[in-house]
């Protein structure tokens, strides 16, 4: 909900903004809180002057949710801060309930005597008309009528809810979000324009991103030899992961986007691969944020190492991407595997947030995923979780309209995607702001392949013109002649690299094609069915690092069932079912790689065995 109302002390506008909360106690904490802060920062109210948070707490939910602390930890840090606020802590032992936990509880099964007690209380209401008339303050016509007008007020306030057309108005709800929609809170078009950008741009970013914009200022030799090569990058127009995120946010920024990226150990980055603070290696605590010093008039850049919380911050973030559309927040995991720590935040507000409150949500979570034999806790982001959760029905054969690929995006709950090169990473951060609404975008971020020699992209690839790809295909030898592929291998992810480099080993590249699906959800039916069709020769195999019961494999397979008109089976290849997510032991994960590697490139695998 969001008011206006008259401040009739300083006769001044005052809005006051409900944040939609679910049941579970204390959650909403640090979405308040976030939202506070943008709405702070985008005003220029560094002091907290112009707005201000309010909690209300139960006690009992006060001392017991963990949430409330982890808030709490955020109060002092620079870009979580909001000088303040007022926690109104309802003190339960002091006041009662008639009807116990809700109207239709029974509070006698538990607290006979308590509840006998009560009963026996005169209600307050009475207790005070009685003591004014008592004293002549008021009559009983006068206490009757003014309890008979607030009646009429709430029925005829219920009487008009009841109108369709209020239903349809969205200007009611929280942070309004003046100009993005139309009229009818709808999209002002169906259609996302191109993501690239001109080849100036990426030159001028690439040159910022390999300097050191502040005089005088000592950088640590190691972070220089980085700087080098992001420069060498540039002047061979390539880029690593790392310098595509620095395109996407830095090209953002020129179009009035501020950008805030958040999580722990963001500002150098988890693996020590984005630096975008840089330190005085002689000044203490003097730094210097190159993307900043981009452009004259571009938006502010925020990048902010957060406390060691996941639930708190998440919350944080989401509520923070509330305020304006016109952001790219950002949220990254240490690791994909701690997400479910927020596991709260993720069920309650992300993935059903619109469906239950009208309210779109752009967040992004960076969830670094892959098997790499670091063990359990270091290699899974949880994909198979967040496909279960979208909504997109797997049985229903789409209509392929000239806008299915929008259409798409605006009919799901979030979009959920793994990127195998660091041009289509840029393509998903641009998309994320062009599209003419918002979605909680899943971005399944790589680990090995941010220093991989081959994970790389030209300037080609992001030059004005080109777009996210949904679905990157074959376009090697088997794409030449594809009447000779006797197997095409649909995958996601890194897994694509060691797939590319067995093939090669095996020489079976003009029997083997290899997709890589790029957006996973909403599933690309339509670029899935024009791959298979050139292929109609080729048996059809899903391949990923993911043990049989995590990963993708329940998702993408009754949706490619589908798009084929359960013509062909889809095989699965990959890693066999697990309790835990992965191995700690090196040796364990090689072999079990090259076991599922063997079978991916063994063309006699499936024969004789029924789907």
């Amino acid at each position: 909900m969001y008011h206006e109302r008259i401040n009739r002390v300083t006769n001044r506008n005052i809005t006051l903004s409900l944040v939609a909360n679910p049941s579970h106690l204390e959650a909403v904490d640090p979405v308040v809180q976030g939202k506070t802060k943008a709405e702070q920062f985008y005003r220029g109210d560094a002091q907290g002057k112009k707005v201000m948070s309010i909690l209300v707490h139960g006690d009992a939910a006060f001392a017991g949710q963990g949430v409330v602390y982890e808030t709490f930890h955020l109060s002092d840090l620079p870009s979580y801060t909001t000088n303040g606020t007022v926690h109104v802590v309802v003190n339960n032992q002091v006041c009662y309930r008639r009807r116990g936990h809700n109207e239709m509880d029974e509070p006698m099964f538990t607290q006979p005597l308590m509840y006998k007690q009560i009963h026996r209380q005169v209600p307050v209401l009475k207790k005070y008309a009685d003591k004014l008339i008592a004293e002549g303050t008021v009559t009983l016509q006068e206490f009757e009528e003014e309890i008979a007008k607030y009646d009429r007020i709430c029925e005829e306030a219920y009487g008009r809810s009841k109108d369709k057309k209020i239903l349809h108005i969205k200007h009611w709800l929280d942070s309004p979000w003046p100009g993005f929609f139309n009229v009818d809170g709808e999209p002002k078009s169906m259609t996302c324009p191109a993501t690239g950008i001109p080849e100036d741009m990426l030159t001028h970013i690439g040159s910022v991103a390999s300097s050191v914009p502040l005089e005088d200022f000592k950088i640590h030799t190691g972070l220089s030899r980085i700087l080098r090569g992001r420069a060498d990058m540039t002047k061979n127009r390539t880029v690593d992961w790392a310098l595509a995120e620095y395109m996407a946010f830095g090209s953002l920024l020129k179009e009035g986007i501020h950008v805030r990226l958040s999580g722990q150990d963001v500002e150098r980055g988890t693996f020590s691969h984005r630096h975008h603070v840089l330190h005085d290696q002689e000044v203490d605590r003097r730094t210097c944020v190159p993307m900043n010093h981009l452009w004259p008039d571009q938006a502010p850049y925020t990048v902010c190492n957060s406390s060691l919380s996941e639930y708190g911050v998440l919350g944080f973030e989401l509520g923070y991407a509330m305020a304006s559309p016109n952001a790219l927040v950002l949220w990254e995991a240490q690791f994909g595997d701690f997400h479910n720590t927020a596991q709260c935040i993720i069920d309650q507000f992300i993935s059903t947030g619109q469906a239950k409150w009208v309210r779109h949500n752009g967040i992004v979570l960076l969830l670094p995923h892959g098997m790499e034999g670091m063990g359990p806790e270091h290699s899974s982001a949880r994909p198979e979780r967040f496909l279960q959760m979208s909504n997109d029905d797997s049985d229903a054969y789409p209509a392929f309209t000239k806008d299915f690929e929008v259409s798409q995006l605006y009919d799901c709950n979030w979009i959920v995607v793994n990127c195998s090169t660091p041009a289509n990473y840029f393509h998903v951060l641009r998309r994320q702001i062009l599209l003419p609404f918002r979605k909680p975008l899943i971005i399944f971020t790589p680990k090995s392949l941010l220093r991989h020699p081959e994970a790389k992209s030209s300037f080609d690839q992001m030059v004005s013109g080109t777009s996210f790809q949904r679905v990157i295909p074959e376009d090697g030898a088997a794409a030449r002649a594809p009447e000779q592929v006797q197997r095409l291998i649909f995958c996601t992810g890194k897994v694509y690299y060691d797939l590319v480099k067995e093939r090669s080993s095996q020489d079976l590249e003009e029997k083997v094609a290899i997709t890589r699906l790029e957006q996973i959800s909403p599933f690309p039916f339509d670029l899935i069915k024009q791959e298979a069709e050139k292929y109609p020769g080729a048996e059809l195999a899903w391949c990923q690092e993911e043990h049989k019961n995590m990963g993708y494999y329940d998702y993408i397979s009754p949706r490619f069932m589908t798009i084929l008109r359960r013509a062909r089976p889809i095989w699965y290849v990959g890693r066999d079912p697990a309790a835990a997510p992965a191995t700690g032991n090196r040796n364990t994960h090689l072999v079990s790689l090259k076991k599922f590697l063997d079978t991916a490139f063994n063309l006699q695998a499936f024969e004789g065995k029924t789907f």
